[in-house]
């Protein structure tokens, strides 16, 4: 193989080809990055026996092949090399890299031994590369992360026409993402348990192109696997994993759950509050919201060692008037930061039902406008101590 790319064009390749190599490989040859040169061009890839990536890129092929080489090792030194353009040579042992004066010799791995990258699915829609990106982060927030309960760590990818809902809980909050796609069938309906992690990967790193490619090889059997596709500056990209097994829990339902108070308070004065106040909230503890009328008050304390407390502007409704229906709520300062950070509007409602109950959060650009559904967050309260 001889090849010769521009440097920018390599560096970047590898980096994000390399990526999602494991830290700790069940089988050494899992470690390499497989380059190809064909007369389409290079393509990098690496493949974990879970999930795949590839990228195509253009560069000048003198002769066609394949090499394998440390995947970690390649991506160090292809932005470390000088800005010129970079020669690739390999053979059955070994790859030179010349670049400039700037010499290296890496040591190739068996491309025999090398596992086979499963095929991208036949394509089932797109999305606009930065509106899937917004809403992945606002769900994987909270996805679990106990590995030893696999359905938490997801996202529920629902297919409903021309509705893609994303959907994530760790049974202590849920987030709830609607957004409008291009289906390639307009009566599709579909489900899919995607790995949190690598989904928040895929949408982040392939967000500089127009758009999204999604491809379910199945109505989302564990043994499927899905598949994403974007085009950018830096050449083709396309990333398959397996999906997750197991029944999703059924959650939607307490989104909708009847509020009997309203809270409504500024984002960023809520956020610069909240974390303000946490820094003395001792481990386990929750953060409280004293509801007033007209002003929370958000309180934190460890032991008797430190205090804190602060007051904010609020518009605070008992639905259908009356008293409130409480005057307290505790919240996990992680889960209520976690969730502020990802609304985008200037402004939060609180919707609460009762103490210890689950708590909706939604958004509204006004204070006085109305609450927009196409995100939904729920914070399971904890309890207060009487």
């Amino acid at each position: 193989m001889k090849i010769r790319l521009e440097r920018d064009v390599l560096a970047e390749a590898v980096q994000w080809a390399a990526r999602s190599l494991p830290t700790r490989p069940s089988v050494p040859i899992l470690a390499g990055l497989l380059v190809t040169a064909s007369e389409s061009g290079v393509t990098l890839s690496s493949f974990d026996y879970e999930t795949s990536a590839q990228i195509n890129v253009s560069g000048q092929v003198s002769d066609e092949g394949q090499a394998l080489v440390s995947g970690r090792l390649l991506a160090d030194i292809s932005r470390s090399l000088p800005n010129k353009p970079v020669d690739l040579i390999s053979d059955d042992t070994r790859m030179e890299i010349t670049c400039g004066s700037a010499r290296f010799t890496l040591q190739a791995l068996p491309v025999a031994d090398y596992p086979t990258l499963p095929d991208m699915p036949e394509a089932t829609g797109t999305v606009p590369s930065d509106v899937f990106a917004k809403a992945v982060s606002q769900v994987v927030v909270a996805a679990g992360r106990d590995e030893l309960l696999p359905v938490f760590t997801g996202v529920r990818l629902e297919i409903e026409g021309d509705t893609l809902s994303l959907l994530a809980t760790d049974r202590y909050r849920m987030a709830l993402k609607e957004l409008t796609w291009n289906p390639g069938t307009p009566q599709l309906s579909t489900a899919a348990l995607v790995p949190a992690r690598v989904l928040a990967d895929t949408a982040r790193s392939m967000s500089a192109g127009d758009e999204i490619t999604l491809s379910l090889s199945s109505g989302g059997a564990g043994d499927g696997i899905i598949g994403f596709e974007g085009h950018g500056t830096g050449g083709v990209r396309q990333t398959t994993t397996r999906l997750l097994d197991g029944e999703f829990p059924k959650v939607r339902h307490i989104m909708n759950t009847q509020s009997a108070l309203n809270v409504r308070v500024s984002t960023a004065e809520l956020i610069a509050a909240a974390k303000r106040v946490a820094l003395v909230a001792e481990r386990n503890t929750s953060l409280r919201m004293l509801i007033g009328d007209g002003t929370i008050t958000l309180e934190a304390a460890t032991g008797d060692q430190a205090q804190a407390s602060e007051a904010i502007e609020a518009t605070v409704e008992p639905v259908g008037g009356g008293e409130p229906a409480l005057d307290a709520a505790g919240f996990n300062p992680n889960y209520l930061l976690d969730a502020l950070g990802v609304m985008d509007t200037s402004y939060v409602n609180f919707a609460f039902t009762a103490p210890g109950k689950p708590c909706l959060l939604t958004g509204l650009n006004d204070i006085d406008g109305d609450t927009l559904p196409d995100y939904r967050h729920v914070i399971m309260l904890m309890r207060l101590p009487s």
